[in-house]
């Protein structure tokens, strides 16, 4: 099922006096989970059971955090998790290198009291010092990211307000990450908002967390899903087309309960309310890799979410997004073979 990921390089070519870009074949489709990172050290081994749906590659989020209408960015701070910060991330990032993992090093800010996606600031005074701790942050782990040597970092996640209303500056931090690091860079914007980000000709791909919705039913069919996703794949691969970059999910999955090929922060806020449903999780999962898995354009992605414990994790009365001792793990490891 593995298709191969192409990445999109500048060529100055002579042709009618003009330069041209190509797709370049590099390596294979990023068939990724993203990792949780857990609040105290855990055995190395726990690294191999990603095995188990045959991925390749592993997402790892230094965690940051904000409050709405507040300019501050604290990281690497004494009440985070371990694997939250410095310390924790270049073992993990160790650990998954011994398992032959591939990386993308993705920081992430999580709001207290709203999602990052509205955060705003209401004067220029504190743009800039949101500017200068969020620079802080994000250069703390590229510098990780280019002593570990990782394969792929991820400048920022989600943010819908600061990526358009600050792009001097997100253009500066690229130039900034570029200077430290010489991986490929990525964004991870919203699913209903990747066509507004301005940058994205700074960057190596597209990053999109992917939770589109699909059908509001209970258990959807994979017909109507996959018929669902056209639309979706046609502006996706015209995008692609349009900025001459490949498409990666940096963040996808579905909840192993009902209604989730719908709108899933809906049931992520109602989750006692909605029922158990395996088989949904499943289907939504095929669906999306019946449509998308074999498109040139996409270069995989990475499921939401997975824990460092796999046998203490997920299971079958389990309704969140880990797909860990779940039937859907088997449609998983279909698609992510070799």
């Amino acid at each position: 099922m593995k298709q191969f990921f192409y990445i999109v390089t500048l060529l100055s070519v002579l042709s009618l006096g003009a330069c041209s870009k190509a797709q370049v074949e590099t390596t294979s489709k990023m068939d990724g989970v993203s990792f949780v990172s857990p609040s105290r050290s855990f055995p190395e081994e726990f690294l191999l059971d990603v095995q188990q749906v045959n991925a390749n590659w592993v997402a790892i989020s230094p965690f940051a955090f904000s409050r709405d209408g507040n300019s501050s960015v604290t990281f690497n701070s004494n009440n985070q998790w371990w694997g939250e910060k410095a310390e924790g991330i270049k073992t993990i990032i160790d650990y998954a290198q011994k398992a032959n993992l591939q990386i993308l090093l993705k920081p992430q800010v999580w709001m207290w009291n709203s999602w990052v996606g509205f955060y705003d600031l209401s004067t220029e005074e504190a743009w800039l010092d949101w500017e200068k701790d969020y620079e802080a942050y994000i250069l703390t782990f590229a510098e990780i990211a280019a002593e570990k040597e990782v394969a792929s970092f991820c400048i920022g996640t989600e943010y819908k307000i600061a990526a358009i209303k600050r792009e001097a500056f997100w253009r500066d931090l690229i130039n900034k990450v570029r200077n430290i690091y010489k991986g490929e860079l990525t964004y991870a914007a919203n699913w209903d908002n990747y066509e507004n980000i301005p940058f994205w000709d700074d960057l190596d791909f597209i990053g999109v967390d992917a939770y589109f919705p699909l059908q509001e039913k209970a258990t959807p069919d994979v017909a109507t899903l996959v018929e669902n996703w056209k639309p979706i794949k046609a502006a996706l691969k015209s995008f692609s087309e349009k900025q001459q970059k490949n498409i990666v999910f940096t963040e996808y999955g579905y909840m192993s309960c009902d209604f989730t090929a719908w709108r899933n922060w809906e049931n992520e806020a109602n989750r006692d309310a909605v029922g158990l449903n395996l088989e949904a999780q499943s289907i939504a999962f095929e669906a999306l890799f019946q449509s998308l898995w074999n498109e040139p354009w996409f270069g995989g992605g990475f499921i939401w979410k997975w824990y460092h414990n796999y046998q203490e994790s997920g299971g079958t009365n389990n309704k969140d997004y880990t797909p860990q001792r779940k039937p859907a793990e088997e449609v998983i490891k279909k698609w992510y073979a070799p």
